[in-house]
Parts: C-alpha cells; structure tokens; sequence
C-alpha cells in the first residue's frame, strides 16, 4: 500500500473509453496514478491480488461478475482496498449492494471531474462517499441492517444468476465458471427453489431488480 500522499489506483470498466477519461482525468493529480486496469470483475480480482491498490474504482454493472460481487471478493481477499462504485444506476438495490460489499464510495458516471478527485480523497481518508446527486439517506440504511433478497444465494449461485439472465446456456456458463454442465443445472435448480422463481424470465427479471446486471450491458 502508498501512503495517503501517494495513491495507486485500479480502473475497472467494460468500456475501454470511459477508463481513458477516468485515468485522464486522476492522473492530472500528481500524487494519484493508476497501476493497473480491468475490464471485467474477474480480471478485477486477480489484479487486486497482483498489485494491491489503495483504490480501486469498479463499475456496478458489467457482464460475466457484476461490480458488486467483485467487490464483495476483493473485500474479502484485502479489505483495506478502498472501493469506489462507479454507475449510471441511482435505485438502492444497486447502492446498498456496493456497501453491504463493502465498498467505501458509489459515484454517478454523470458527475463530474472535482467529484471524482473528492471521491478517491474521501475514501483514503477511511470516510464513506456517496455522489453528491444522491439522497444521502441511503448511508443510514447501512446502519439499519437491511439485507437485500439475494443474501440467500451464494457468491457462486449469484455468478450463475447473473449469467442465465444475460443469456448463456448451462455449457456456455459452465466454461465460464469451469464448471460441468450438470454442476451448473444443479445450482439453477438450488436457485429456482431458494428464490421460488422457476422460468427464465422470472429468473432475468428478479436478477436485474436485484442489481445482480442490467438492461444497459
């Protein structure tokens, strides 16, 4: 880890152009450099492993592993990284779900350059930051211990979910997850009974009111 005066930042974003002008935009700071870049949350993973950032900004909705459940590994592998959520999103599925990950911050991608520096400063300072076009409500309900409906699930059945309403088939999945195609039937099946939802579309549908993806992939 840099200290406070020196902070090394991981992007992490599907599109190659939005981490472009977000490491234009920090690296315009002297003491802030970006070491390392991902562009889905399983590359996230092995490179907060590899590097070991102080911050690491993650976009909430990318395909394959979403911001959240990458967020809630690399909490667990280093909990001193400072996570920084990243969405077009503003609904409380998605930001109490970045927090209950353990995220340290949830930023808007329609905010501008001085938010995001105030952002990456708030974080490193230990401080939560949630975007200033935000009801700054939603920090309580970190306080409150509401869970969201999908705390039932396992981080393995949650990848799957995501995955079957983005549309992959069980063996498309199972490479993915390098799992077998029965294993993967066996964890829809799991789903479908915990979440008592049984079609293809009640599962898509519950995964995107969940945050778990998104209409916009």
């Amino acid at each position: 880890m840099s200290t406070i005066n020196n902070i090394n930042i991981v992007l992490v974003d599907d599109h190659k152009l939005l981490r472009d002008g977000l490491k234009n935009i920090i690296e315009q700071k002297a003491h802030m450099h970006i070491i390392g870049e991902a562009s889905n949350g399983r590359e996230a993973i092995k490179v907060c492993t590899k590097l070991n950032p102080d911050v690491m900004i993650i976009d909430v909705a990318m395909p394959g592993l979403n911001g959240i459940e990458a967020a809630e590994q690399i909490h667990k592998i280093n909990p001193k990284i400072k996570i920084i959520g990243l969405s077009m999103h503003s609904s409380k599925q998605f930001i109490q779900g970045m927090f209950k990950a353990g995220a340290y911050g949830y930023l808007l991608k329609d905010g501008d350059s001085d938010e995001l520096i105030t952002a990456i400063t708030t974080v490193v300072e230990n401080k939560k930051y949630l975007s200033k076009d935000l009801n700054q409500e939603f920090l309580n309900l970190l306080k409150k211990g509401e869970t969201i409906e999908t705390a039932k699930l396992s981080p393995r059945e949650k990848e799957v979910l995501q995955l079957i309403a983005e549309g992959n088939s069980s063996k498309e999945i199972g490479n993915i997850l390098f799992l077998s195609s029965k294993t993967v039937d066996v964890h829809r099946n799991n789903i479908m009974n915990k979440i008592n939802l049984h079609t293809i579309p009640e599962l898509t549908k519950y995964a995107i009111k969940k945050g778990l993806t998104s209409l916009d992939l």
